[in-house]
């Protein structure tokens, strides 16, 4: 679903104007963004019964390339995981 239809929909649910709605899913796509920045100390972010964003810290290491076999680094990196609420998964029929 591109953000443009989630905007649709969510005008459509709320009985509201495509404006109003923009404003609210930019408002808590927002905070979401806003949180996660906070979440820095201690790497987790939960939101009411929708979930927990976490970001999780992967170590440098060592790869190869599947063309040449020739060893490369391979960079550490700050990934984002999210992990569904129970109720999530009950909606979602999980």
């Amino acid at each position: 679903m591109s953000k443009a239809e989630f905007i649709e929909n969510v005008a459509a649910a709320g009985d509201m104007s495509k404006a109003e709605a923009k404003r609210a899913v930019e408002l808590v796509f927002g905070e979401i963004e806003a949180g996660l920045k906070r979440a820095k100390k201690d790497g987790k972010f939960t939101v009411g019964t929708f979930g927990t964003f976490t970001i999780t810290k992967r170590a440098a290491r060592k790869g190869r390339n599947p063309q040449t076999g020739e060893e490369i680094k391979i960079k550490a990196k700050k990934s984002l995981r999210f992990k569904p609420s129970a109720q999530l998964k009950t909606a979602a029929g999980c």
